[in-house]
């Protein structure tokens, strides 16, 4: 499966929050999350890390909103949920296992996925999407404590880190490539 497909607990957490109460809409991205890593498992590949964090944040989160219904709303759910998001990227960053890496290393051949600059790239991918959802973050900050703020505002710039991470992580690779092809053939000529 690919990266953005890896993301659908989050996007299916993101449609539900306004029409459904927050604890249902956690456990099934929680749930979501969890088909994914069973279907890693079965098909015999390496549980994701993105994938993992899901299970693991969404479930956390169904359960204290559950245990503490008056603790956050819904702007406070999308931050937690948010934060956390941004959260597994960076640790996944400082582990050095950058969670784009996985995803790509099915992608190509074991000698390509050996390359330093294959970490590499992958680094930076993942430093495109913390950006992203620190954008996010912030974004539910102000939603949080300047209410008066349009909630459209909040959605828009969402959506519009999302597509730009998504952007970077098609543009970014094929940027590499290119380079080093024409490095290689400047070298030749």
């Amino acid at each position: 499966m690919g990266t953005l497909f890896s993301f659908s607990p989050f996007i299916a957490f993101a449609l539900q929050m306004r029409a459904i109460s927050a604890e249902v809409t956690l456990f099934s991205g929680a749930a979501i999350a969890l088909v994914l890593v069973l279907h890693e498992l079965s098909s015999g590949r390496s549980v994701k890390v993105l994938e993992a964090g899901a299970v693991v944040l969404l479930g956390a989160l169904g359960l204290y909103v559950t245990l503490m219904p008056s603790a956050y709303s819904i702007r406070g759910v999308r931050l937690a949920v948010d934060a956390g998001l941004l959260a597994i990227v960076l640790t996944s960053i400082a582990i050095r296992l950058p969670f784009t890496l996985q995803y790509a290393r099915e992608q190509v051949s074991p000698e390509i996925a050996a390359l330093p600059s294959f970490l590499a790239v992958n680094t930076i991918i993942a430093w495109a999407w913390a950006a992203a959802f620190a954008v996010m973050v912030l974004t539910d900050l102000v939603m949080l404590y300047r209410p008066q703020v349009s909630l459209w505002i909040g959605i828009a710039l969402s959506i519009a880190a999302f597509a730009g991470a998504v952007w970077f992580t098609r543009w970014y690779p094929a940027r590499v490539r290119a380079r080093a092809i024409a490095a290689r053939i400047k070298v030749g000529a």
